[in-house]
């Protein structure tokens, strides 16, 4: 019998990807996908050696109790894992309704339930090179504390038939880099790791971007990565370092980036900082 995967030697093959087809009508509508099988070639060749596959399930699901997602859904889900994994791209499926589950977390709980009820028992064949993000961005209504008691019932549901299967999770407040000291997972599970976004500064980030209320009429700010730039950027990451040692936890940086309204030669200085 293999021995498990370790999560720290998962992380080191994830190494570097990219989000996909979270906003895209070939969930419900193969035939209006943009996204096709030779993007995942494209992805692999330009140096990428992941995809996390953004998943909206909760318009597709069926009434309560069930949920039930349909088969249509699956066999786009199975195209996308297949496709991935043939072009040597490890594979995160990321729960991504994190707008909705912000605004009602406990009416959208039998969803979400349901959601990774029934993913597990689909996925339970798949290699070890697919992994689970349990919900991207818990923010809103799901504060702290409730995010901490939150987590533990669908990551008991995912180990019923993946034990040894890799799940990513990430603290509270939109898997903040500020609050990774404040997430609490279970000390008996090995096989996890901990993800962090970083999008600071915010008002060069997000300055543009419609759907953050601060920043949105926010234009003109430059990125310089001048010695102030780099040694704030260098105190985040070392604190999460530091953390990531004292709680023996691999860290994955699922999010960066820098809207498309901030100036290119910003935004490059920005990446490569």
């Amino acid at each position: 019998m293999n021995k498990p995967v370790n999560a720290f030697e998962q992380n080191k093959k994830l190494g570097r990807g990219v989000n996909i087809i979270g906003y895209d009508p070939i969930w419900t509508s193969r035939a209006d996908g943009r996204f096709q099988a030779a993007h995942f070639r494209k992805i692999r060749e330009a140096g990428f050696n992941h995809v996390r596959v953004n998943l909206h399930p909760f318009k597709s699901m069926g009434d309560a109790p069930a949920y039930r997602l349909p088969d249509a859904w699956f066999a786009t889900l199975d195209w996308v894992v297949e496709e991935a994994l043939k072009n040597d791209l490890l594979v995160i499926l990321d729960m991504h309704e994190f707008n909705a589950m912000a605004a009602d977390p406990v009416g959208l709980k039998p969803m979400f339930l349901a959601v990774w009820q029934q993913l597990s028992a689909h996925c339970k064949g798949l290699p070890e090179t697919v992994l689970f993000e349990l919900l991207n961005e818990p923010n809103g209504l799901i504060t702290v504390d409730l995010w901490n008691e939150y987590l533990i019932e669908p990551l008991a549901i995912i180990r019923e038939n993946h034990p040894d299967r890799t799940v990513i999770i990430g603290p509270a407040f939109w898997n903040g880099i500020d609050y990774l000291h404040k997430l609490v997972l279970p000390q008996d599970d090995p096989n996890i790791i901990v993800t962090v976004h970083y999008y600071h500064p915010m008002p060069f980030t997000h300055q543009g971007a419609p759907w953050s209320a601060e920043n949105k009429d926010i234009s003109g700010i430059r990125y310089l990565a001048d010695e102030a730039d780099i040694q704030r950027m260098r105190n985040d990451f070392d604190g999460v370092q530091t953390w990531a040692a004292a709680n023996n936890r691999p860290i994955y940086l699922g999010e960066f980036g820098a809207y498309e309204k901030a100036d290119m030669a910003s935004r490059v200085r920005y990446t490569e900082t």
